[in-house]
């Protein structure tokens, strides 16, 4: 089946907001096998939208709105909605029993621009919004499919997860089953020509690439007639997909972020972390310590700016600041060694670069980038050269730091291994 997206608010078209609703339902429509070929953003509109709401009926199966359905005037997604489809709006009185509880139990008066929350298209299923006043709604006419969500991501997730996701389950013959591979420290580019051929060859299951900051997940999603089915024919395609990336693979769990996985891998080998930054100005332990359980494995986090601070802090040579500069790969190492004797961790990375958009040079250009880690005395610092603008090259330095940590855990735990 098609499903096509349409985003509602001029809020969007005028970029005060991200619009990060259409790219969740747009994967989370990919995870149910649902083809879709158009997503559209309409502003606070009604002709507009009109004409986007018909097109959209015209060309796929299914057509989710979201946003649109406040107590105000330019909240016009529903009214539209019942005149494409040729519906009245009639007060619904669960949802209207609903909306006046909602806003009694926060002390709220109710206005009577409220209730207009409480009108529906005639013969729609209504569905709860548990996190606010504006109702979802699921309405089917002449074997179309129209679902309408509040715009609030707060809002919205919940009720596509609880209600949509199993609705559009229901309307998919078969079952859609996925496993997610995350891969770190490979290049999207590289990764895809490392399962070129994986690719090229692939019916079901399918392979699918998404590039996120510092690293590639590849979903592989099979279609068959039981859960249990679709899981055999994923099966091998994971294990093919583990023996090419090897320990670049961090997780095959959706769940679990790469700042987990370092510090589950830390927890597992009784390790513990410090971290040194500069321009990343703390960024990485904020990372880390996100992590529930994080505590039991973080000692502490510093950050460091000046070359004086660097100096006192971390016992950086004076010598190596003059001679090779703080963005060098003496000063990564000497800052990782610092920490390392200051926090009496086990495992300290550093950070130290130039993330812009000032301060760069022919020599040293934005976006270089050092970063150390340091296992128990035994010290790697590697080189980056990241690209865009200055929270781009910070979130990159940090991705990469992860990433570094986790493998020089894992090479000092085989190394110990070895010995043993």
């Amino acid at each position: 089946m098609v499903v096509e997206l349409i985003s509602v608010g001029t809020e969007i078209l005028l970029g005060n907001i991200v619009n990060t609703n259409a790219a969740y339902l747009a994967e989370q429509c990919a995870g149910l096998g649902l083809s879709c070929y158009y997503q559209s953003v309409v502003g606070d509109n009604a002709e507009r939208l009109q004409g986007t709401l018909q097109m959209a009926l015209e060309r796929s199966d299914i057509v989710i709105l979201g946003g649109g359905l406040g107590p105000t005037q330019d909240d016009l997604t529903k009214e539209v909605t019942a005149k494409v489809l040729g519906l009245k709006l009639v007060e619904d009185g669960h949802s209207r029993e609903r909306i006046k509880e909602y806003m009694e139990t926060r002390g709220l008066d109710v206005t009577e621009n409220n209730w207009k929350q409480a009108l529906a298209p005639e013969g729609a299923i209504i569905i709860d919004n548990e996190n606010g006043t504006a109702p979802g709604m699921i309405i089917e006419k002449d074997g179309k499919h129209v679902i309408l969500l509040p715009g609030p991501p707060g809002e919205m997730r919940p009720m596509f997860e609880k209600s949509i996701f199993p609705y559009l389950s229901e309307l998919q013959p078969g079952v859609i089953y996925s496993k997610t591979v995350k891969v770190c420290g490979v290049g999207e580019s590289i990764a895809e020509t490392m399962i070129k051929d994986m690719i090229a060859a692939q019916s079901n299951p399918t392979i699918a690439t998404y590039a996120k900051t510092g690293e590639v997940h590849l979903r592989v999603t099979a279609k068959a007639e039981s859960e249990k089915e679709a899981r055999k024919l994923v099966k091998p395609v994971v294990k093919e997909l583990k023996g090419r990336f090897g320990n670049s693979i961090y997780t095959t769990d959706t769940e679990v972020t790469l700042e987990k996985s370092v510090v589950d891998l830390l927890t597992a080998n009784g390790l513990t972390v410090s971290t040194a930054e500069s321009c990343t100005g703390g960024l990485l332990s904020a990372r880390l310590i996100n992590v529930p359980g994080a505590s039991e494995v973080f000692k502490a986090g510093y950050v460091s700016y000046s070359n004086k601070t660097k100096r006192k802090l971390f016992g950086v040579k004076r010598n190596s600041l003059e001679k090779y500069g703080a963005v060098s790969e003496v000063v990564a190492k000497e800052m990782a060694k610092g920490a390392a004797i200051l926090s009496k961790a086990d495992v300290v990375v550093s950070v130290t670069g130039i993330a812009g958009p000032d301060g760069g040079s022919e020599e040293k250009p934005v976006g270089l980038v050092y970063i150390g880690c340091q296992v128990r005395g035994e010290s790697v610092v590697k080189e980056y050269h990241f690209k865009g603008n200055r929270n781009k090259i910070r979130e990159a330095s940090v991705s990469a730091a992860l990433g570094l940590m986790r493998e020089c855990i894992l090479q000092y735990c085989s190394n110990v291994m070895f010995a043993e």
